[in-house]
């Protein structure tokens, strides 16, 4: 039993790792090359199309009692997640956003008790507020210039992502015992595309696909294989071998390895999208909160192991 749950920690690593690279790829498409909700579609509609090639290699039936799960599972992880995300990144500061989603593995962690049973310990509970604060204080670090051009709207839109991502990890756990992830991720993202066609399709429609320049398309690629086809399939196989409380404790990483990865693009002289900011020189305290980070993975892990045996 080791051995996968040990495979699903370095799955739920890399992905985040994906996530860390992705907010200097993103950012050099959004909006100059195309918007938000455009960008959005692009993403949905690339990762159906992967998962449903991969679907003949299954062969699994879904039952209809489960199409309502799956329904609900595609409007939190796919279309209120993402929409939600964009929306309120457009109206609130990178600082607030990047607070409000330090929730996430809190709410996971409340919903998973609720509403699946995940048994709750002293340390899940101490890993995730010791992430927390790392987090938090990572955060404040790179809030130099302070939040201005944060809105209520915008916070609270990041608040409803937070929410909508936290309570999909938990709704599609149950889901893992009858399915593999291929087949819930191929009717999720199938689902995702009808929501999100209102909302993309005119964005989409004005990109001047053909004046695209050969790094903008091997960013589009990063994008839908990596960050949204690899990323959902390896947390949905994750989830199979580990509880939601889990999962969602590795968001902490993700600022970590943005700022890391900002520092590499910074060596390497890339530095793409007009709106990046200079990665600020790691000291002490940027160390004291990367440890607090992954001193608070560890203990949730730990805990899961544990409550394994």
């Amino acid at each position: 039993m080791a051995q996968p749950r040990t495979q699903a920690h370095i799955a739920l690593f890399a992905v985040n790792l994906i996530y860390g690279a992705n907010y200097t790829v993103a950012k050099s498409l959004m909006p100059g090359v195309i918007g938000p909700s455009g960008f959005i579609l692009v993403r949905v509609v690339g990762a159906s199309l992967l998962f449903w090639a991969l679907m003949p290699l299954y062969r699994e039936r879904v039952s209809w009692a489960d199409v309502p799960r799956l329904l609900l599972c595609a409007v939190l992880g796919v279309a209120l997640n993402q929409l939600m995300f964009f929306q309120g990144l457009m109206r609130t500061s990178a600082l607030h956003a990047s607070l409000i989603m330090v929730v996430a593995p809190i709410l996971v962690l409340v919903f998973a008790a609720v509403l699946i049973g995940e048994r709750v310990t002293r340390a899940k509970v101490a890993g995730i507020l010791l992430g927390a604060t790392g987090a938090s204080l990572l955060l404040w670090l790179s809030a130099q210039g302070g939040d201005a051009g944060s809105t209520l709207l915008g916070d609270v839109c990041i608040l409803i992502n937070a929410a909508s991502y936290a309570l999909y990890l938990v709704l599609v756990k149950p889901l893992m015992r009858k399915y593999s992830a291929v087949t819930i991720m191929a009717w999720t993202f199938l689902f995702g595309t009808v929501m999100v066609l209102p909302f993309g399709a005119h964005e989409t429609a004005k990109v001047d696909w053909q004046g695209l320049a050969m790094g903008q398309w091997i960013a589009i690629a990063f994008v839908v294989l990596l960050v949204t086809f690899v990323v959902y399939l390896l947390n949905t196989w994750a989830l199979r071998r580990v509880e939601p409380s889990v999962v969602g404790t590795y968001i902490y990483l993700q600022p970590v390895m943005a700022i890391a990865f900002g520092w590499l693009y910074l060596w390497l002289g890339w530095m793409p999208g007009e709106g990046n900011a200079p990665t600020p020189d790691p000291g002490i305290a940027h160390l004291l909160s990367a440890a607090c980070i992954f001193f608070g993975v560890h203990l949730v892990n730990r805990a899961d192991r544990q409550g394994s045996t």
